[in-house]
């Protein structure tokens, strides 16, 4: 499984170096270099994984903790050149996960993150046996993997359940085309690849068979999709 992770850090050089020794252990980066940019980012796309510098332009990692935490469980892996125990108990009290001094050590980095990965896909994996997920008329029950709309059973196959439950689970969010692919299929997303408008066309159909009043996802055009 191909993680993705965020890293927001306003230095290009050390962005850079994180972004370079993840993505040679085959994790996918993407950089933000201010608070502002990792906010949109985040509400845009799914991340396993954020690493947060707290000194930032526009709005600090504090902050932005602060409003990842009012909704998200991702990981986050502080790395601040802030080093006092007051800073680091202030942030792991805040739901930081983890807390790493400046300058670091690059198998430190890998280390903390995968350790962070492990658990937090032993979290997910058992969520995903023992959650129900209701929005509107719809209900999925992530344990015996089935789905009802106005009541009544809807057939879908193993991806379009997928898709479904990751809009479920964030309605109004909005996800690429990209975040859709790269999470249901695991793999790169070629730009002129019409998987995703297919599943979703099919997905759209079978639920509106049972409640053709009622309007579930919403194209938002040319970014991706969301429910409403």
């Amino acid at each position: 499984m191909s993680f993705s992770i965020l890293v927001v850090e306003d230095d290009a050089d050390i962005n850079r170096l994180l972004c370079t020794v993840l993505g040679q252990k085959g994790y996918r980066t993407e950089s933000a270099f201010s608070g502002s940019e990792a906010r949109l980012l985040s509400s845009m796309r799914s991340y396993d994984l954020i690493l947060l510098d707290l000194m930032l332009p526009g709005m600090s990692g504090e902050e932005l903790l602060i409003q990842l935490r009012s909704h998200s469980y991702v990981p986050i892996i502080v790395i601040s050149a802030k080093a006092s125990m007051k800073d680091k108990i202030n942030m792991l009290k805040g739901g930081a996960d983890d807390y790493i001094t400046k300058p670091f050590d690059k198998e430190e980095i890998l280390a903390r993150v995968e350790a962070q990965l492990r658990r937090y896909k032993k979290f997910i994996t058992s969520e995903e046996t023992s959650e129900r997920l209701v929005h509107q008329d719809i209900i999925m029950d992530m344990y015996s993997r089935t789905v009802q709309v106005a009541g009544k059973p809807v057939s879908l196959t193993s991806k379009e359940f997928k898709l479904l439950a990751m809009l479920v689970r964030s309605p109004g969010k909005v996800f690429t085309r990209e975040d859709l692919y790269q999470a249901v299929w695991h793999d790169k997303y070629a730009i002129e690849d019409n998987t995703i408008n297919v599943h979703m066309s099919n997905l759209r159909s079978k639920l509106s068979k049972y409640n053709p009043n009622q309007t579930y996802i919403e194209t938002v055009w040319g970014i991706g999709f969301k429910l409403i």
